[in-house]
């Protein structure tokens, strides 16, 4: 109780000295000299509002990133508008017929060459470690072709973002959602109507608590699918007292592929 008594007796002194300014940033005294709870006392408004103000500029950064692209669309096309939005996020897309991807450059900037693609069907989307989330799908949801789409590491996808992605359904092959922290069993479930995925990658997922158990339920219901990343514990580990460790398949020490 001393600490936040004398907290609230510093808050005190600048009503006691006849100052009201809650949200100066005028230079405060040493705080050596006139003591560290008084420099805090009359800094702490201004904290508050700095970290309330960068609190809204990442919000409003993060609605910029995923804004929709009508008008793109309009003049020219679905797929032009997908790949500028990618493009836009530092990802990569590649079109149908094409081997090379369309990708940034360490500047930030792409060539515009793709605007001349507009009748060819998008086939392939990276964009790891972006900041796609919900909003953003709306200028990837009329791709009719896409068979590779690759969102690891994007730490705005969540289950309501996988709810989205059933309209790939009759042409999603590859999908990666390894690292996405906010993906949890509920937003797996989700994937049953991609009926055509051949891999799913669900690596490194710490929202899901039990990886083996998910795997084998992700299994069955895209049996024919490969899912990767969810692979149970390979077993146990006999320590030097006899007990068992986790990690190591038992017998992995008697047959000398662990040294003693």
């Amino acid at each position: 109780m001393a600490a936040p008594r004398a907290l609230q007796e510093c808050r005190a002194f600048p009503r006691l000295l006849g100052a009201r300014r809650p949200y100066s940033s005028a230079p405060c005294p040493d705080p050596l000299k006139g003591g560290i709870l008084r420099y805090l006392c009359n800094r702490f408004y201004d904290i508050e509002y700095l970290v309330g103000w960068c609190a809204k500029l990442r919000y409003r950064n993060l609605r910029r990133k995923n804004a929709y692209y009508g008008y793109t669309k309009e003049i020219y096309g679905d797929n032009v508008a997908a790949a500028y939005f990618v493009l836009s996020n530092r990802g990569r897309v590649r079109f149908q017929g094409q081997e090379t991807w369309f990708c940034v450059d360490w500047r930030g900037k792409y060539s515009s060459d793709f605007l001349q693609l507009r009748d060819v069907p998008v086939v392939a989307i990276d964009l790891s470690g972006s900041v796609l989330n919900y909003n953003g799908l709306d200028n990837l949801v009329k791709l009719t072709a896409l068979r590779s789409l690759d969102l690891s590491r994007c730490p705005h996808v969540d289950d309501w973002t996988l709810s989205r992605l059933h309209v790939f359904k009759d042409s999603l092959e590859e999908l990666s959602l390894a690292g996405c922290p906010q993906v949890t069993e509920r937003g797996l479930a989700c994937l049953h109507q991609l009926e055509h995925l051949r891999r799913l990658d669900l690596s490194h997922l710490p929202s899901v608590p039990t990886p083996g158990l998910i795997q084998i339920l992700v299994e069955e219901m895209l049996p024919q699918c490969e899912v990767v990343g969810l692979a149970p514990d390979s077993g146990a580990q006999t320590s030097r007292d006899g007990r068992e460790e986790p990690g190591v398949p038992s017998g992995a020490r008697r047959a000398g592929e662990i040294p003693a």
